[in-house]
This record gives C-alpha cells, structure tokens and sequence, in this order.
C-alpha cells in the first residue's frame, strides 16, 4: 500500500471524479456519520456480549463501538500504544486479530511498527475480566519481530484462520524492486505469508510451529514459520468464511496489482514477476513452480489494491461468494467472481469511492464496511442504492 503517496492519490481522485459510479445499484452509506478516526486502517468485529467494532487508527490507537452505537455515538479507547509504535507513510499501528477463544481468555494479537531499530512486532495483549474495554498497555507479550531495512512494504493484516493459527502477512521489507530478494529467500520473514501457533510455545519461541507448515523442521536453514513466499506488499489478506479460501492482494510495482489464492508453501512469484509478467530478469523468466493471480489490473485502473472479502451478507445476495476488493488510489470498488475450479470468470466495477480505501471490515450480519483513510477518516457500509 502506498499511504505515503496521499497527496499525489487525491489529486488522482479528484481528476476522476469525485464519486462515479458503473452500477447505479450501489452505494456507500456512512455506518456512524458523526465519527472521525485519525488515518484509521482496520475494523474487525468481535462478537463478544452485544458485540462491538474495533477500529485501528494508524497512529497507535484501537478504538471499539458497540453494536447499539447510533449517531451520537463516540470511539471508546480500547488500547493505546503510541508510546511505542512508530507510524507515517506505511508504517504503524497495521493489524489486529482476536483469539479464538477470546470470550474466555482475553488474548488479541497487534502487528506494529518500531524506530531504533526499525522493526515489525507481532504482540500478544489481554483484556482482563474485570476491566473489559480498556486494556493495560503493559500486558504486551512480544510474540515475534523481524527487522524492516525501508520504512515501506510493511504488509501488517494478521487473522486467525478456519484452522486456529495465526497468518501474517508480511511485505519485502520495502525501497523498491526487493533489492535483497527478500520475497524468494525462504531464510528471511520478509515477502511472505507466515503461520504460527499461539497456544504452543518451542524452546525460548513463545509461539509454535504447526507441524504441517510447508519448511517445518527442514535442515536448509528455512524460516520454518514460512507458509507461502513470493509476495511483495500483501496488504489485506483475508479467509472466506465458507470455503477456507485464503484471498490476498498484493500490491505491485510499476505495472500490475493482483489477487491471489494463497496455497501452502506457494511461490507467487516475486520479484522474478510482478503479476503475469517477467520483472527480474524482464523478459524469458523462469516461471517454473511460480503461482499466476487469478486477476490482475494495471495501472490505467490504480496503483495500489486494498484487499476486502468474499461477500457472505444477506443484503446483496447477488454478490453472494464474490470477492470485494478496492484500489486505495483511484477509490475502484470490484467484484471479483471465480468458476468453481478457482479460476477467474468475471470481474465487475461495483463503483468509485472518491476517496481512499484503507480498509475493509465485516459487521455482525457479515455486511461490508470500507474505510476512508486520513484525518477525519471514516466507515462506510456497502448497501444497494437507496432511490
């Protein structure tokens, strides 16, 4: 993602028109219109009691509002880290993911950024029982970390997947181009997707291995945390919540943005191709074993894609099990449809935000919510045209 373009992005909003649309039949309607976050870019929804919304501002700042919030509603402060989160451009507060079994034991994971060194920590944070709501900043538990070489190229979304472990998506470390081929060292945490076990921990690790990842216990020296490579800044990576299809979008370099289907120990490519094409070397690539994106779109339609979800809501059942996703820059909204053998059978404009697409998010009927970035910034939700 390329937060730290925002001024060049909005000229290129503004020049495209500030909200038009190829389908009259949808529209976004702001889900709380008196609320403003600080450059927010991740909501998720914790069913937990009556339910409530967590939004990450970028900055350091997790805020929560409950389901029954209206209007008048305001953010409650849920957990403060900027003390210690190093934020600005693609940098800072990036991701949030609840434990399974948080209801009972509290634990929720963050993916932040660090200055001195410049560094990603994966954090282990527990809400009590008695001060549900608020959580002491002190409870951290580093989990992981792993140094950034450039302050771009972050990745940052973490969740829980169908199989209780956490994945992590992590980008090439940054500048550009990978100039230490981060993304197909398999000895190297950058460029990939990774997969952990929170409930285990292995030696000094407070964290384990699943015992099927892909480089576990190899003897090549491989990140055995590794689960797919190959990717260069997975910015929203998500799980469809009825196949267990793992989406990611990954944000390209000069030409192409993609959409993949995540496989274990997958190689999308990365830098020897950016999308369908040769990269490094340019020309007559060696794609053996390379992983294509089920869709692909140039630089004519954006310059950076906002991964989203495959619609699971009831209010659109026309995009039932089509996959939403964004371009942060030109504030595209898409449907993207896949035949059953997981290739691509279409891909529709839903419409044009005229702003740009941080974020998405899912609420408690499983209805999408799209994030406005910068100050200010705001929730939307997805609905069909009110006429």
């Amino acid at each position: 993602m390329r937060l730290h373009y925002l001024p060049q992005l909005l000229a290129m909003l503004l020049l495209m028109g500030c909200a038009g649309t190829a389908d009259a039949q949808y529209e976004l309607k702001e889900a709380y219109s008196n609320l403003g976050f600080d450059r927010p870019v991740e909501a998720v929804w914790m069913k937990e009691g009556t339910g409530r919304l967590y939004v990450l501002d970028q900055q350091g700042k997790i805020f929560w509002l409950s389901e029954s919030a209206d209007k008048t509603a305001r953010p409650n402060l849920f957990l403060d880290i900027s003390d210690r989160v190093e934020a600005g451009g693609e940098m800072g507060l990036l991701g949030l993911a609840f434990h399974p079994d948080y209801e009972n034991n509290g634990y929720f994971y963050v993916n932040y950024t660090t200055d001195n060194p410049l560094q990603t920590r994966i954090s282990q944070f527990k809400e009590t029982p008695g001060n549900r709501g608020k959580v002491d900043p002190n409870s951290e538990e580093v989990l992981l970390t792993y140094r950034q070489p450039y302050r771009n190229h972050n990745g940052g979304k973490i969740t829980f997947g169908p199989d209780g472990y956490l994945y992590i998506a992590v980008g090439d470390g940054g500048s550009g181009g990978d100039p230490q081929n981060n993304a197909q060292d398999r000895k190297s945490l950058l460029g990939k997707i990774l997969r952990i076990d929170v409930n285990t921990t292995f030696g000094t690790r407070p964290y384990g291995i699943p015992a099927d990842n892909p480089f576990a216990n190899n003897q090549q020296g491989y990140r055995e945390e590794i689960y797919a490579y190959g990717l260069r800044n997975p910015w929203k990576i998500s799980f469809d919540k009825e196949t267990g299809r793992l989406w990611a979008a990954d944000v390209g370099q000069n030409k192409l943005e993609e959409i993949d289907i995540i496989e274990k120990g997958g190689n999308y490519g990365w830098r020897i191709m950016e999308g369908s094409d040769c990269y490094n070397p340019s020309s007559n690539c060696d794609q053996t074993g390379l992983i294509q994106p089920v869709h692909e779109y140039t630089h004519a339609d954006g310059v950076s894609v906002t991964g989203g979800f495959v619609y699971r809501g009831k209010a659109i059942p026309e995009l039932q099990g089509k996959y939403i996703y964004a371009d942060y820059a030109s504030g595209k909204v898409w449907a993207l449809t896949l035949n059953e053998d997981g290739t691509k059978a279409a891909n529709t404009l839903l419409l044009t935000t005229g702003f740009p697409v941080s974020s998405f998010g899912q609420d408690q009927h499983n209805e999408l919510l799209l994030l406005r970035y910068g100050r200010g910034g705001k929730i939307y939700r997805l609905q069909r045209q009110v006429n």
